[in-house]
């Protein structure tokens, strides 16, 4: 059987991969006990999404499950509004679209579409600024970096010695009092 990986996971490996398996060993625990004040605020914006309070509009999912076998994903979207076939990924705050905010999308994207929703539209929309940044779907290069990112997420081992860290990322990683990899 293949194992299905998270779609919050495209962005957290990007982050760092090792904070995949740390977040596992918390996985038991209070967010509270480990989320930094950023996170706390993002989920907290995000809290409509999650509890689907978001629109009463009856053409508008929101925040539902969703898979892909082709990739091997499992996730949620935020808010997909089926009359207009647009896709939309709400962050808290964006300043930069990163390749993982991007692969993100691309993970719903497919998803849906693999469960037969005509998706036409990408976007990301910035709640403190209320500005939406659209985006192309993925095709070519950016499809072939797409899945490479999934395979290199699904082959990673937390036990490789090969882990190279980012220290400015360090300093912001929620699991750097566990982290065996750096000397923060």
């Amino acid at each position: 059987m293949e194992n299905y990986i998270l779609i919050t996971w495209l962005n957290d490996f990007i982050f760092c991969p090792y904070s995949i398996y740390l977040h596992n060993v918390y996985n038991n625990l209070s967010d509270s006990s480990y989320y930094s004040s950023s996170q706390t605020k993002g989920r907290y914006a995000h809290k409509n999404i999650d509890a689907g309070n978001y629109s009463t509009k009856k053409d508008d999912l929101i925040g539902i499950d969703v898979i892909s076998h082709k990739y091997g994903l499992v996730g949620k979207i935020d808010l997909f509004h089926k009359d207009k076939g647009s896709l939309i990924e709400r962050k808290r705050q964006i300043k930069t679209i990163y390749d993982g905010y991007k692969y993100q999308l691309y993970a719903q994207y497919f998803c849906l579409k693999e469960i037969g929703y005509d998706v036409q539209k990408l976007k990301f929309h910035s709640m403190v600024d209320n500005k939406s940044y659209p985006i192309d779907e993925p095709t070519g290069v950016e499809l072939e970096k797409f899945e490479k990112h999934i395979t290199a997420v699904k082959d990673y081992n937390p036990l490789d010695i090969s882990f190279s860290q980012n220290i400015q990322k360090c300093k912001y990683c929620i699991y750097s009092n566990l982290c065996d990899k750096t000397d923060l």
